[in-house]
């Protein structure tokens, strides 16, 4: 067993989950199919982790892309969001069982990213109707599914992000 002071020095195993979108090598070893989806992940909450499993379920890898701090500022949620800075989002993602590999995106949309991966499955929340998910035309094109999957628990980062400063 390697000395207390050594163990500070190994990164937790969810670590080798983070990875860099300007080199995608790594997306070989993924599983086939893979199911892709993102957005902010600021405060993760029940929806969240109940809509990454679900998600999971649709394949045998599950790749999370977040967006940057910069594009989520865009997103319009507040110029205070996101209250979490990228590197521990994506942590904090990785750190999940059902998430196979977490990366992230600068632009307004993940539709560069999404041609760039392939999957075979596109998934976003209940919020979002899947004529509006960003890279669906390219996943239907290649004979892909593109999902909405329905909200099972009433949580929004918006409305906890209010409730803790008290506005709610």
């Amino acid at each position: 067993m390697p000395p207390a002071h050594e163990k500070r020095d190994l990164a937790p195993p969810f670590e080798a989950k983070l990875r860099d979108p300007r080199s995608l090598d790594w997306l070989a070893k993924l599983a086939r199919p893979l199911v892709f989806t993102n957005g902010v992940f600021d405060l993760l909450h029940r929806g969240h982790v109940t809509y990454l499993a679900r998600a999971r379920a649709l394949g045998s890898s599950l790749l999370v892309a977040l967006n940057t701090d910069a594009s989520a500022r865009r997103l319009g949620k507040g110029a205070e969001r996101p209250l979490n800075a990228l590197a521990d989002r994506l942590a904090v993602v990785a750190a999940l069982e059902a998430v196979s590999a977490v990366t992230w995106f600068d632009e307004d949309t993940p539709e560069r990213l999404i041609a760039a991966c392939r999957p075979e499955v596109l998934v976003k929340g209940g919020d979002w109707p899947v004529e509006r998910i960003a890279g669906a035309a390219g996943v239907l094109a290649r004979g892909g599914r593109v999902l909405s999957i329905p909200f099972e628990h009433d949580r929004s980062t918006t409305a906890l992000v209010q409730r803790i400063r008290g506005n709610i």
